[in-house]
């Protein structure tokens, strides 16, 4: 645990998402084992929230779909424990501060993620300045803390929020909220090399990557790229075959 960046060592990484409990626990464990077979590196398994206000109509619909199947922070664990048995992939656990604040003490929550075989977390609406509880709670257990950054987000502050960050950063690279979209935005470039120069760590971008040409332009600025709402709305309305083949077909590595 605690080894997200030894992913980025001598390659582009490949992030895909999977919100635990979409279609019953047992479909979500099927598609991380479908990522792993298909050489995706990590896999960002989404606790489902009810006020999910980062994400866009694709994942709010997922997590939507778990709650209906009484998903908790805890049989996200237990989704992940059991993947872990069989594949060393990465997981970072992708969730709101809400669940974890409501399961209990973050010293305990984290030891027992650290034990189901979390690598990192990432907390959507942790503001950085308020997160040392939290990234204590996670570093004494090797879990990598991982930080959000934004196209809005100053100078000053990147440099802040990569200090504090471990194992890779995350750069989320359109305001508003996560969903497919044809074209980045103005200043994309820029803001990835504005993040490369003040910190080495290892950055990988999301937020509205929709195919492979999308990604092959991130991999030629960043170290990784990030797809999920395509992802998920394909297994959910598509089936298992076309989901199994937009995973091969994404990957421009």
């Amino acid at each position: 645990m605690g080894t997200i960046r030894d992913v980025f060592k001598d390659k582009k990484a490949y992030i895909t998402f999977v919100t635990a409990g979409d279609g019953g626990l047992e479909k979500s464990l099927a598609m991380m084992n479908a990522y792993a077979e298909r050489g995706v590196d990590i896999i960002e398994v989404g606790v489902p929230f009810t006020d999910p206000v980062a994400d866009g109509p694709v994942l709010q619909a997922a997590a939507l779909r778990a709650l209906e199947h009484d998903v908790s922070l805890d049989d996200a664990l237990l989704l992940i424990k059991t993947f872990k048995q069989s594949h060393s992939t990465k997981v970072v656990l992708f969730t709101y501060l809400n669940p974890l604040l409501q399961h209990g003490p973050l010293d305990a929550f984290f030891k027992e993620a650290s034990a189901c075989g979390v690598d990192g977390c990432l907390v959507v609406d942790l503001p950085i300045e308020e997160a040392a509880v939290y990234h204590q709670a996670c570093c004494d257990v090797d879990i990598d803390p991982i930080y959000l950054i934004a196209p809005s987000t100053p100078t000053e502050r990147i440099k802040l929020i990569a200090k504090q960050g471990r194992g890779m950063l995350y750069y989320a690279c359109r305001k508003g909220v996560t969903g497919m979209r044809d074209a980045f935005p103005e200043g994309f470039v820029e803001k990835i090399a504005e993040i490369k120069a003040i910190t080495d760590l290892p950055l990988i971008v999301g937020f509205g990557i929709a195919n492979k040409t999308m990604a092959n332009d991130v991999l030629t600025h960043a170290d990784g790229f990030v797809v999920a709402s395509l992802l998920v709305q394909t297994a959910h309305e598509k089936g298992d075959a076309a989901f199994k083949k937009l995973i091969t077909d994404l990957d421009p590595r």
